[in-house]
């Protein structure tokens, strides 16, 4: 085997090592961070590298269960020039500025519900070479229970089962239910209670009279917590049997009165529609009977005193001309 020239074997090993220190490495924080709403979060990012003309930092933001490629950027840094950029540019700022010396550190103030998410610390600076110039920030803003609304469902008569329901809108992380009994009367056996709490729902069986009374549902996380209250009334099968039909009967009554209303308005408005002279069947008072001709009538007028009509007037003769046949 052929040894290498000794000039060679240096001039191989200095580029190796010089290329090995050719390189950007990005360092963030492994675990994940959290800041109160309304606070001031700082995201840690630190880097490596031979800093030139040419040195860019990046800082971008993507919402959680998007894939990376869908981030936007929130802050740029090139050419000695700071460039906040997007809807959170007026509450983006870097611990150092410039930030040359390794620390690329953002501050983000004021934080939403809206900046949970993952950011991007990017550091670029050729020719150095990438081995791990990109780091994740996982950040979740934690948020208090919202008052949560409370809810019912199911039978509420002896023997039956119902389902108490409890949620809020707001929190992070996500609140945890419980649900509580007020008062001094006796809690349900854990037989008939199953209680979920990550739903918050709560669910009763076999009901009795005594289930009845005010339950409470307390929403929690580790920025506080939240309640709601429900009043639950059990009664007695034949007490929901009664109730029925009284509501019949009162239906009952209420159209029985509907209709004698209508009927006695139906006559009012009749009443009050003129009377015609004559009718269909009315008679006149100078008809002349069935039976009885003109001419008669007409004499019996005369022996009143009137002239009699003549008779040649109301009598029509017609007279066949007999012409002889020429054959």
């Amino acid at each position: 085997m052929a040894e290498l020239p000794g000039p060679f074997l240096c001039g191989a090993l200095l580029g190796f090592l010089c290329l090995s220190g050719l390189a950007v490495e990005v360092k963030v924080p492994t675990e994940p961070l959290s800041t109160p709403l309304g606070k001031t979060a700082e995201l840690t990012c630190t880097y490596s590298t031979s800093v030139g003309d040419s040195f860019a930092l990046e800082w971008s933001f993507v919402q959680p269960g998007k894939p990376i490629s869908e981030s936007h950027p929130i802050l740029y840094f090139t050419n000695g020039q700071l460039y906040p950029t997007g809807s959170k540019s007026k509450r983006v700022s870097l611990l150092q500025n410039p930030p040359t010396v390794g620390v690329a550190t953002l501050k983000l103030t004021d934080v939403h519900p809206s900046d949970t998410g993952t950011y991007l610390c990017q550091v670029n600076n050729p020719p150095d070479f990438y081995t791990n110039g990109l780091g994740l920030i996982n950040l979740t803003v934690l948020v208090p229970p919202s008052n949560p609304l409370c809810s019912q469902s199911g039978q509420t008569s002896v023997g039956g089962s119902t389902a108490l329901r409890c949620s809020s809108s707001e929190g992070a992380p996500k609140p945890v239910y419980k649900w509580v009994r007020l008062g001094s009367f006796p809690t349900p056996s854990p037989g008939s209670m199953v209680q979920d709490e990550v739903s918050g729902q709560l669910i009763l069986t076999n009901l009795s009279l005594t289930s009845s009374g005010t339950y409470r549902c307390v929403a929690t996380n580790q920025m506080g917590s939240a309640s709601c209250e429900l009043t639950l009334s059990v009664t007695e099968p034949s007490e929901g049997r009664v109730a029925g039909a009284l509501i019949g009967v009162l239906l009952v009554v209420l159209l029985l009165s509907v209709a004698v209303f209508c009927l006695i308005r139906f006559h009012k408005e009749r009443g009050k529609k003129p009377k015609e002279t004559y009718g269909g069947s009315d008679l006149r008072e100078d008809a002349i009977a069935p039976g009885i001709s003109e001419h008669t009538s007409m004499r019996a007028d005369s022996s009143k005193g009137f002239l009699e009509r003549p008779s040649s007037a109301s009598t029509v003769t017609t007279t066949k001309s007999k012409l002889p046949m020429i054959v």
